[in-house]
C-alpha cells in the first residue's frame, strides 16, 4: 500500500507511539487486502465497548491506545449496561466497575459516548458515497445499503485506529466494483415487520458474505430494512444488499442470473419457541427508531405488562421523546439505553427464556446470553408481555 510522506512519518513514530500503533494496524490491514492507499473518512463507529465482549484483555489494549484524540466524529457501539440505571437493570457491581473503566478510556480519546447500534439515528455523519469506518454489523449493512455510504465491517481495533488517524485503507466496499450484487433473491409473499428479520436469517445462512439483490412483492420501510440487514449480518456476513427499485444503487448494476427463491413457508418456519414461561420480553435489536417507539406506545396503551419487558433505544431518542417514554413506562415496561440485550449480562441477571421480535437477537441470544429464545412478531411480543400465563 502506498503511503504519503506524512503517513510514513506517522508509521515511523514521529507523531507518537499511539499514532504509530494505529498506523501499523491500518497499514497491515491495507497490505492484507491489497489496498492502494489510505482514504479520508467522515466518521467512525467503534465496536468492542461492552465488558462482556472484550473483557480484561480489551481493557489492556485500550489502555495501550490512550494519549491521543480521535480526528473524526466517533461514536460507540452499545456498552454492557444502562449507564444511568444499571443497578435497577440488575447489573453486578463488579461488571459495572469494569464497564465504567472502559468508557472513561474512550472519553479520554474525545469519543462521543453515545452507545448505540444505530448511530445513523444519533447524528454520526454519513451520506451517499461518503467513506466511513463503522464496526456494528447492522449499522454497516444499513448505511451501505439504505444510504449508499461506503464502509467495510471494521473490527474494534481497526475502527479505533481509523478514528485516531482519520483514514482507512481503500479496499472492499469502498470500491464500486466490489459493491455489485452476486445473487438474486426472489420472495414469493408480501412481508411485514418481523418477516424481514426472518428473511434476513434465511439469506444470511444461504449467501454468507455475498451481496444479495432482492426482488420483493412488498416495499419495506426503513425500520424493516434495518431488521433485514441486521439478521443477514447475524446469520451470515452480509454487509451490503440491493433491493430492486428501492435502494440507491440498485439501478447501477445488472441483476445476477443466479437466483434463490424464498417461499412463504420458509419465512414462517423461522419463527421459533413457545410463548410459555417467558422471563423477559426484549424489544429493540437493533435499537428502536422514533417510529418504532411510537408503535409500541400504541400497542401498550391502557395496558399493563405482567412480565418483565425491556425496550432498548438510543439515549438521545429517549431524551427527545419523554412523553412517549412516560406512557410506555406507565405500563410497567422499562426503557433501557446505552446497551442491548445481546451484550448486556442477561445470564448473570438470571433470565432463562427471552422473547424477541428481532431476527438478529433470535440468532445471538442462545449463544451470547445462554438463554432459550422465542422469536415472534411485535404484536405477539406485546400480547405475551401483558399476559399473566
Amino acid at each position: 500500500m502506498q503511503l504519503t510522506k506524512s503517513e510514513e512519518k506517522t508509521l515511523d513514530g514521529e507523531k507518537g507511539e499511539v499514532c504509530q500503533k494505529a498506523m501499523e494496524i491500518l497499514a497491515t490491514l491495507g497490505d492484507i487486502y491489497n489496498a492502494d492507499k489510505l482514504i479520508e473518512i467522515q466518521s467512525v463507529q467503534v465496536a468492542g465497548v461492552s465488558y462482556k465482549t472484550i473483557g480484561d484483555a480489551g481493557i489492556e489494549f485500550l489502555n495501550d491506545m490512550k494519549g491521543e484524540k480521535v480526528r473524526v466524529p466517533t461514536q460507540l457501539n452499545p456498552a454492557g449496561m444502562d449507564l444511568e440505571h444499571w443497578e435497577k437493570q440488575g447489573v453486578p457491581k463488579k461488571f459495572a466497575k469494569k464497564q465504567k473503566q472502559i468508557l472513561e478510556i474512550f472519553k479520554e480519546m474525545n469519543i462521543n459516548i453515545k452507545c448505540t447500534c444505530t448511530p445513523y439515528l444519533t447524528g454520526l455523519p454519513h451520506g451517499y458515497g461518503q467513506h466511513l469506518a463503522w464496526s456494528e454489523s447492522s449499522a454497516v449493512s444499513y448505511v451501505n445499503s439504505v444510504i449508499g455510504a461506503r464502509t467495510n465491517r471494521e473490527g474494534g481495533p481497526s475502527a479505533l485506529a481509523a478514528a485516531l488517524i482519520g483514514k482507512t485503507p481503500n479496499y472492499g466496499y469502498h470500491l464500486k466494483e466490489n459493491r455489485k450484487p452476486d445473487i438474486t433473491i426472489k420472495v414469493e409473499k408480501e412481508l411485514q415487520n418481523s418477516d424481514y428479520g426472518a428473511l434476513g436469517r434465511i439469506i444470511g445462512r444461504e449467501v454468507g458474505n455475498q451481496v444479495p439483490y432482492y426482488i420483493l412483492k412488498s416495499k419495506p420501510n426503513k425500520d424493516e430494512l434495518k431488521g433485514l440487514g441486521a439478521a443477514m449480518a447475524a446469520t451470515g456476513a452480509v454487509a451490503l444488499y440491493h433491493i430492486e427499485n428501492q435502494t440507491p444503487e440498485n439501478s447501477q448494476f445488472k441483476k445476477p442470473k443466479n437466483t434463490i427463491n424464498v417461499t412463504k413457508k420458509q419465512i414462517e418456519n423461522e419463527y421459533q419457541g413457545s410463548k410459555e414461561n417467558i422471563d423477559l420480553v426484549a424489544l429493540g435489536c437493533p435499537h428502536l427508531s422514533p417510529n418504532q417507539l411510537k408503535t409500541i406506545e400504541k400497542l401498550l396503551k391502557n395496558r399493563q405488562t405482567k412480565k418483565e419487558t425491556w425496550i432498548f433505544l438510543p439515549r438521545e431518542i429517549k431524551n427527545k421523546m419523554q412523553n412517549t417514554v412516560q406512557n410506555i413506562t406507565e405500563s410497567g415496561a422499562k426503557i433501557i439505553t446505552d446497551t442491548c440485550m445481546v451484550v448486556s449480562p442477561l445470564e448473570e441477571i438470571g433470565f432463562k427464556k427471552i422473547m424477541v421480535d428481532s431476527g438478529k437477537a433470535a440468532t445471538y441470544i442462545p449463544s451470547m446470553c445462554n438463554a432459550e429464545v422465542t422469536y415472534s412478531n411485535l404484536k405477539e411480543c406485546i400480547e405475551v408481555a401483558c399476559n399473566e400465563n
